[in-house]
């Protein structure tokens, strides 16, 4: 097995996406495609160390072929099937990145993030996790999401009226966690507590993300 297929084969039983690895790794989406496609000839010694603290594979085993392929601690009998229902890993940024998130040239630049969440979801694009800032999404009955909590952000999910979303309104250099709404043709932005008021979504605004889990930190 050559090394770009072992880095391959890391990558997918790893079940994390390219994305995720550039960040862990700290290199570009495309510095990952080059790996995985043997394009790249070499590979600098802290990419393969981190690259192995990504996938949970032996550094040996990446680079040469030699020893166990996977760090001790981790079952040896796993099948495919088993770590693909391992949860995924997600960073935690602030309101500012979210803010700036389709600005920016990689979604994971690097230094993006140092703190990482789990969840069982499979994103359909990068996502992130965001802390709630404030309580407009607090409501008094029903839906709420209280402030601290988090919530995993995919860019990629399907935007419709009824999700919870989170925005770039053009006067803020932050994003806004509100949820989507349809009147009379017209789309506008609602907070879940009715003391605030709710905002018109125009052209000027911008969807980052659908909100597609939330998770309280005790």
């Amino acid at each position: 097995m050559e090394r770009h297929e072992r880095i391959a084969r890391a990558i997918q039983l790893s079940g994390k996406k390219k994305s995720e690895i550039a960040a862990l790794c700290g290199v570009a989406n495309s510095a990952v495609t080059q790996w995985i496609t043997g394009e790249s000839k070499s590979l600098r010694p802290e990419n393969l160390y981190a690259l192995a603290d990504a996938t949970g594979f032996e550094a040996e085993w990446l680079g040469v072929g030699r020893g166990p392929e996977r760090k001790r601690g981790l079952p040896g009998n796993l099948d495919d099937a088993d770590m693909r229902e391992q949860k995924f890993r997600y960073p935690v940024i602030s309101w500012v990145a979210a803010g700036a998130w389709s600005e920016a040239v990689e979604p994971y630049p690097t230094g993006f993030s140092d703190k990482y969440e789990f969840s069982e979801y499979d994103s359909k694009g990068p996502a992130f996790w965001l802390t709630v800032k404030g309580d407009s999404m607090t409501a008094p009955a029903g839906q709420s999401i209280t402030e601290g909590t988090l919530i995993l952000v995919d860019t990629e999910a399907e935007v419709a009226p009824g999700k919870l979303v989170v925005a770039k309104l053009p006067d803020s250099n932050e994003a806004t966690f509100k949820k989507l709404v349809s009147d009379g043709g017209r789309l506008f932005l609602k907070p879940l507590n009715p003391s605030y008021p709710i905002e018109p979504f125009d052209e000027h605004c911008r969807i980052v993300g659908v909100v597609v889990r939330a998770l309280q930190k005790f």
